[in-house]
């Protein structure tokens, strides 16, 4: 039985859109100048960075005090963080959708 309520795609990418516009306003900013003096940003940091990337790099692009990366960051962990948050792992999930295509042939 098809549902009354069918949702189409349009309305789906519009409400992940403002539900990313609404995210990204708990942003944290910081002056670069100010990050550079402080203490560097960790694996959670990068984590964060990560999450909320897409959206910085648009406003990166506006705004020339506005980083993608952070700069004063430790290391290896921060970038594995930034990894993760940005979904750099996204390529494993597409191995088990297409085992699922193959089987349903």
């Amino acid at each position: 039985m098809q549902s009354k309520f069918r949702i189409n795609g349009i309305a789906v990418l519009l409400f992940l859109l403002t539900c990313t516009v609404l995210l990204s306003g708990c942003a944290h900013n910081v002056d670069v100048k100010t990050c550079l003096a402080g203490e560097p940003y960790g694996f959670w940091s990068g984590l964060w960075h990560g999450i909320i990337a897409p959206v910085d790099f648009i406003v990166m692009l506006f705004n020339k005090n506005i980083t993608l990366y952070a700069q004063n960051n430790n290391g290896a962990w921060y970038a594995f963080g930034f990894l993760i948050g940005s979904g750099g792992w996204g390529f494993l999930g597409g191995k088990g959708i297409a085992r699922k295509r193959h089987r349903e042939r």
